[in-house]
């Protein structure tokens, strides 16, 4: 008896994978750092995680799930206005994770910055600059986004409309000129800055960790366990997430715009859609790797204990 799985199936299967293995690990390590801000160090670098595994978490769910059940084989299972809700979303926090992973890196380079440098007067501020940071993010990738609700139509209301883009799922029609340049305008602009300060942070960072080696490779030299200090972990952990961001983000972009013109490329799509679900998927990984494990562990160990001793205590 010969059994064959259709590519759509062998597709379900790995974006189910992705998915749960990033919904499991961005979870897990949200609320992670949730318990470590709230009873433990406030750092404003702890605050900007949470709020990019929050992002994560959100793109992961609205835009998996449907890419999921839509190679499983379930078809028009969005009206109208869940098509806009799931488009808008996940199109809103992936800008999201875009704009805090470049605050990430000009925050950590700020942070390890010497204290004679000219940036150095900013290290007292981060944390008043993190809220009204987060609320400008929400606001201009909300705005950017708005033509997805104007947009976006279930598949079965879409006859006659010219086709700009198709998830399957949900498709879009063309818009007009002015919409479309705006819209273009607007994403560019966000992408470029967002991109270009990443890279110029990066450059920074790489280039003042070359530095400090040379300047304590004797110490390193003489001591017997050298030992990376957690300012130097924490800053390897944010090149890790810039690389990595970047790598998915444009790749994935970068193909999209290419599909786009290239009509009915389904393998072109697959991965398109594959990549889409990679920088979520990844970067708890890499913030579990890179992060102070011994620090989490004593978190969760710190919990049971006073858990324990209140029991104890209670039965005394």
């Amino acid at each position: 008896m010969n059994v064959t799985v259709s590519s759509d199936t062998i597709l379900g299967v790995f974006i189910l994978s992705q998915v749960g293995i990033g919904f499991i690990g961005n979870t897990l390590l949200l609320v992670l750092l949730i318990n470590t801000f709230l009873l433990h160090t406030k750092k404003p670098i702890n605050l900007i995680l949470i709020h990019l595994i929050f992002a994560n978490v959100m793109t992961i769910v609205f835009s998996g799930i449907p890419e999921v059940m839509n190679a499983f084989g379930v078809r028009n299972f969005l009206d109208d206005i869940g098509c806009k809700a799931v488009l808008y979303i996940h199109r809103v926090t992936r800008g999201l994770s875009l704009c805090i992973t470049s605050f990430l890196s000009i925050v950590q380079a700020i942070i390890i910055t010497p204290s004679n440098s000219r940036w150095a007067w900013h290290k007292p501020q981060i944390s008043t600059y993190i809220f009204p940071t987060f609320c400008s993010f929400w606001i201009v990738n909300m705005l950017i986004y708005i033509h997805v609700i104007i947009s976006a139509f279930a598949p079965y209301n879409s006859t006659g409309l010219n086709k700009f883009y198709s998830l399957t799922y949900c498709v879009g029609k063309d818009p007009d000129y002015i919409q479309s340049a705006v819209f273009l305008g607007s994403t560019f602009l966000r992408d470029f800055l967002c991109v270009f300060l990443m890279v110029w942070t990066s450059v920074y960072i790489v280039k003042f960790l070359f530095t400090h080696r040379k300047r304590v490779q004797y110490v390193h030299r003489t001591s017997l366990s050298p030992r990376p200090s957690p300012e130097t972990k924490a800053t390897h952990t944010i090149l890790a997430l810039v690389s990595c961001f970047v790598f998915f983000y444009w790749s994935n972009s970068f193909l999209t715009i290419y599909v786009s013109y290239k009509r009915n490329v389904k393998g072109l799509e697959n991965i398109s859609i594959i990549l889409s679900h990679g920088y979520p998927a990844i970067c708890p990984l890499v913030l579990i790797k890179n992060h102070n494990k011994l620090f989490f562990l004593t978190c969760v160990f710190t919990k049971m204990r006073k858990s324990s001793q209140h029991r104890i205590s209670l039965n005394a």
